[in-house]
C-alpha cells in the first residue's frame, strides 16, 4: 500500500504579527508576502498589558478589528489578482467594535476625550442597538444619530444643550473619519450631510479685559505677587497659564535685543518663538543665579490660581468672570485692536489655524459698531 500522500496546507499571503514596545504595549502590524517581496502595513493598533478585565477586553476587540483588516487584505489581494470584485465577501465590522478602537487610538495619540467616547457608544447602542457595521451606515443613518441627539437623546430626563449634543457628533464624525483613513469605509456619510442640518458649536463667549481694566489691576495689589506677575505676563504675550507654569529661564533668550520666548505649546505640541515687549518683560521676575532648568515663576495650582484671580479683580472695580484664560483673551483682543493683522495674531498665540482667531475678530468689530453707535441720537 503506498504512503498517504501529505496535503499541505496553503500559507496565508498575509499574517498578522506583534511587535513588543518599549513601554510595554504591543504593535499590530500585517506582514505581506506575494510573488517573493516582503512588506509591512502597520495598523496603529495596539495591545495593552492585560492588568485587569476592561484590558482582556479592550485587547479582544482590538485584536478582532485588526483581524477584519486582515482578512479584508487576503480578499482584495486574492480577488484582485484574479479579477474579481464583490464586495459582499468583506468581512462586517461592526460600530461600537470600530468605536472601541478608536478610543484607544485616541488615547495612545494623547487626546482626552475617552469619557465623551464611552457616551456617545452609549447613545448608539440606544439609538442603533449593538449589530450595526460599518457597511450599513450611510447619509440616513447620520442624520436620524443628528435627529436622535436634537429630539430624543434625555440622559436626565430632558434634552441635552446643543453643545453637548455637538460632543457626541463630533466624536462619531471623527471615529467615521479615522475609519475611512484606514480604508475600513470608502467615506463618511456625514460629509453627504449639508452644513445647516449638522449639529454646530454655539460660538462660546470670550471674556476679556480692556486697556483702561488692565491699568486697574496693575494698580491693585493682590496676595500673591508671583500670580499677578503670572497674569499680566500673560496679558502681554498670550501664553496659556499651562505653558508659563513650564516656562524655564532656559526658554528665554536675547535675539539682536530683542528678547523672546522658545516654547513648545503643550495644547498643540508646536514649537513657537514669541517676541516679548517691553511690558511683558515688566513682569517677568528677576533672573538672578537660577539655572537654565529652573522655573520663571513659581505659581500654585491652576485652580488655586482661579481663586486668587476673583478677589483680585473685585478689588480693582472690575465684575468682569475673570479666570487666568482671560489674559489670553486679552491679548488677542489687544493685539487686533492696536493694529495688528489676523494672521500675525494667529502666530502669536500658537494657533495652528487663522480661522481659531477670528472670534476674536468679531469681537473687535462689535466694539467698532458699538463706537460708531455712541453718536446715536446727539443730534436729534
Amino acid at each position: 500500500m503506498g504512503r498517504t500522500k501529505k496535503i499541505s496546507k496553503a500559507k496565508e499571503p498575509i499574517r498578522l504579527r506583534i511587535k513588543e514596545l518599549s513601554n510595554g504595549n504591543k504593535s499590530l502590524y500585517l506582514d505581506i508576502y506575494r510573488d517573493g517581496k516582503r512588506s509591512y502595513e502597520y495598523l496603529k493598533m495596539y495591545l495593552i498589558p492585560e492588568t485587569d478585565d476592561n484590558a482582556r477586553r479592550q485587547n479582544q476587540t482590538t485584536l478582532a478589528a485588526a483581524n477584519a483588516i486582515k482578512s479584508k487584505r487576503i480578499i482584495e489581494l486574492t480577488n484582485g489578482e484574479a479579477g474579481i470584485k464583490n464586495p459582499n465577501d468583506e468581512p462586517k465590522i461592526k460600530l461600537l467594535d470600530w468605536m472601541r478602537t478608536y478610543k484607544e487610538n485616541q488615547a495612545r495619540r494623547g487626546k482626552k476625550d475617552g469619557y465623551q467616547i464611552d457616551t456617545a457608544i452609549c447613545i448608539l447602542k440606544m439609538y442603533a442597538g449593538e449589530k450595526v457595521t460599518l457597511d450599513q451606515i450611510d447619509k440616513s443613518f447620520c442624520q436620524g444619530y443628528i435627529d436622535y441627539l436634537l429630539t430624543e437623546y434625555k440622559p436626565k430626563g430632558k434634552l441635552v444643550k446643543t453643545s453637548t449634543a455637538h460632543n457626541y457628533y463630533r466624536v462619531v464624525n471623527g471615529a467615521l473619519n479615522s475609519a475611512v483613513r484606514e480604508d475600513l469605509m470608502k467615506i463618511n456619510p456625514f460629509t453627504r450631510i449639508s452644513s445647516s442640518d449638522k449639529i454646530h458649536k454655539s460660538e462660546s463667549k470670550r471674556e476679556y479685559m480692556t486697556v483702561d481694566e488692565v491699568r486697574l489691576l496693575i494698580n491693585t495689589p493682590m496676595n500673591n505677587q508671583q500670580v499677578k506677575a503670572a497674569y499680566l505676563f500673560s496679558c502681554f504675550c498670550g501664553l496659556r497659564i499651562s505653558d508659563i507654569a513650564g516656562l524655564k529661564w532656559g526658554n528665554v533668550f536675547r535675539d539682536r535685543g530683542q528678547y523672546r520666548l522658545e516654547v513648545v505649546i503643550q495644547k498643540t505640541k508646536e514649537p513657537i518663538y514669541l517676541p516679548l515687549s517691553p511690558e511683558a518683560l515688566r513682569w517677568m521676575p528677576e533672573r538672578g543665579e537660577k539655572g537654565a532648568e529652573e522655573s520663571v515663576f513659581t505659581l500654585p495650582s491652576s485652580a488655586r490660581i482661579n481663586e486668587l484671580l476673583k478677589p483680585w479683580a473685585k478689588s480693582a472695580g472690575i465684575t468682569k468672570h475673570i479666570t487666568f484664560h482671560t489674559a489670553r483673551h486679552t491679548f488677542a483682543t489687544m493685539m487686533l485692536t492696536l493694529g495688528a493683522d489676523l494672521y500675525t495674531t494667529s502666530k502669536l498665540l500658537g494657533h495652528a489655524d487663522v480661522r481659531m482667531t477670528q472670534v476674536y475678530a468679531k469681537i473687535v468689530n462689535r466694539k467698532k459698531d458699538e463706537a460708531v453707535n455712541l453718536v446715536n441720537g446727539l443730534f436729534d
